[in-house]
Parts: structure tokens; sequence; C-alpha cells
């Protein structure tokens, strides 16, 4: 059973009066070239150059700022990668919070040091062999903290969702929109805010193929877990759906698709050389995803979120180098 619940574009639409004047509303750009290769219209909605570098600071904010008195002063507690630990450490630090965050070893070593540099306390572990959710449980009990996971929460999706709101706000109806697709909190708020906005807008996820635990789930009908996968897109390596994105992503989403770490590396040059951004790998499956099918799009107008720009840059170079 899904959960009782579940947030609603109205929530989506609270969430952007509670992050208003704290999240940044970012650019929406285009490419000519891209544009001709397709015949298509693409419009990005680019959260790399939102606050801490990724969109996950919108759920983070939204999420923290609802917290009573006594969860403000006990602090909050979560599991993440890299980028929903920066938006916690954030948002946290913003509001006055103390926050702890359960990272693995090897995130990227940027991630890391960024959040400690907001501010929170880094408790490390190994993403193959141990189990994040249970040691931030563990810690949530024995300090009394509030546990915020990285997707699988109503606050979490609904500021999330501001993404496509702000991006449909911008461009009008649309065909179809592209969201990258790890837990599915950015899916499946975005999903809520393009059936409200743009109802006849085919929603899509795009998960790296080594990741489709979410393709997966959504042709069998209920949650498939699979092991940690192996991808360059670490921002998408979870292992299963929440319930609550889950029953979102049922309810509202058209079809998820996959692309090849091959496609995710193109597409950071393409980003790079064309429109002089830095875009993490993650950030680059929507795109990834348009190359992989190319006939598909033409003469449509396609929205395709850009998740974050928070790479090592030593590791962005190697990539880049790549032939």
């Amino acid at each position: 059973m899904p959960p009782a619940d579940l947030p609603t574009y109205a929530d989506v639409e609270a969430a952007a009066q509670r992050i208003q004047g704290h999240a940044h509303r970012t650019p929406v750009l285009t490419s000519h070239t891209l544009d001709q290769a397709l015949g298509a219209e693409v419009f990005f909605k680019c959260e790399n150059f939102q606050r801490m570098g990724a969109f996950k600071f919108r759920g983070a904010f939204n999420t923290l700022a609802q917290f009573d008195e006594q969860q403000r002063r006990r602090g909050v507690v979560t599991f993440s990668s890299g980028n929903h630990a920066q938006g916690i450490a954030l948002a946290a630090r913003t509001l006055g919070i103390p926050a702890t965050i359960v990272m693995p070893h090897d995130a990227p070593a940027a991630k890391i040091a960024a959040t400690r540099g907001y501010g929170a306390t880094v408790v490390g572990y190994d993403r193959y062999s141990e189990d994040r959710a249970a040691i931030g449980q563990t810690l949530a009990e024995q300090h009394g903290l509030t546990l915020v996971p990285p997707y699988d929460h109503p606050g979490v999706v609904a500021g999330q969702g501001t993404v496509a709101k702000e991006l449909i706000e911008h461009t009008g109806p649309l065909d179809t929109l592209l969201v990258p697709l790890g837990g599915g909190g950015l899916l499946s708020g975005c999903a809520l805010a393009a059936r409200t906005l743009s109802p006849a807008c085919q929603v899509l996820g795009v998960e790296p193929e080594a990741a489709n635990d979410g393709q997966q789930s959504l042709r069998a009908g209920r949650i498939v877990r699979i092991d940690t996968p192996h991808t360059l897109a670490d921002g998408a390596q979870t292992q299963y759906l929440g319930n609550y994105t889950f029953a979102l992503i049922r309810k509202l989403v058209d079809d998820i698709l996959t692309a090849p770490d091959a496609g995710l590396v193109r597409a950071m040059r393409f980003f790079a050389e064309r429109m002089k951004m830095v875009v993490e790998p993650t950030g680059c499956l929507g795109l990834a995803a348009l190359w992989e099918q190319p006939e598909a799009w033409r003469g449509k107008r396609i929205g395709v979120v850009i998740t974050g720009g928070n790479v090592d840059l030593a590791r962005y170079a190697q990539l880049l180098a790549q032939d």
C-alpha cells in the first residue's frame, strides 16, 4: 500500500514559498547546436548553478524549515553520497541546526570537503558492505536526531518538485520532461509539478544502465532492489526506490529510460565545450538519453533537468580527456 500522506502539487507550491529567498531560481539555458542536431527545442534547467551546486538544497531546506524547536536544537542526520549531504549541511547551517552526515568513504573528495565546510559532522562507511540507512537510524536513536533520508520523504519530494515548477513557468507547456533518477525524490516531485502545469507532458526518468532498479520497478509494479551498482553517476547509485517515490512514479511517470556511462562522458564534454558548464555525471543523464534515441524527439519541446555540478576536478579532467 502507498503511504497515506503522499505529497501533492499543493505541497510543491508551499515548498516554493518556503525556499524563496534561500534557494536560487536557476537559469534555463538552450543550445542551438543541439536543437539543430535533434530537430527539437531543448530547455536545460541548470541546477548546477543552485546553492551548493545541486538541486538537493531545495528539498533539504524545505524539510528542515519545518522542524519544531526541539528538532532544531537536537539536530538532523542523513545519509548521502554527496549532494543531499551538502544540501542538508548548508540548509542546517542556514537555519542554525546541527547536522551529522553519513557518507561513503569513496564519495568524491570535493563533496566530502564541501559537506564538512558547511559545518556538518561526517561519518564514513563502506557503501558496498555497510547499510547507510541502518547507520543513520542508529545515530538518530542514540542522539535524539531527526533522520531526513535523501529522497523518501514528503518534504524532500515537495522541495525537489520546485525544479519543474520553475522550468515550466519559464518555458510554458512541454512535450517531454527528462529527469535523472536515483532514489526518485526529484523525479516524483517534478512529476507532481508537470502533471499540474503541463498536463500533456510526457514525464520520463533516466537512470544509468547499470543502475536501472527504477526501470525494473516501474515495469514490475513493485520496488525492485539491486546490488550497489558501479557507474560514473554516483548520485544515482541507489539500490531501490522509496515507498513515497515509487508510489508517485508509478502513478505519474510515463517511462524510465537508461543511458550508458560513455554517454555521460560525452554529455559532460558537450556541456563543457558548447555550453561552458561544469556538470557532474549524474547531471548528464538527460542529455545522454536524448542521444540514445535522437529520432524520437524531432519536433518536440523538451525540458531536461541538469541535477548538479559537484564533481572532483581531477576526475573531471580525466574523464574529459578520454578519447
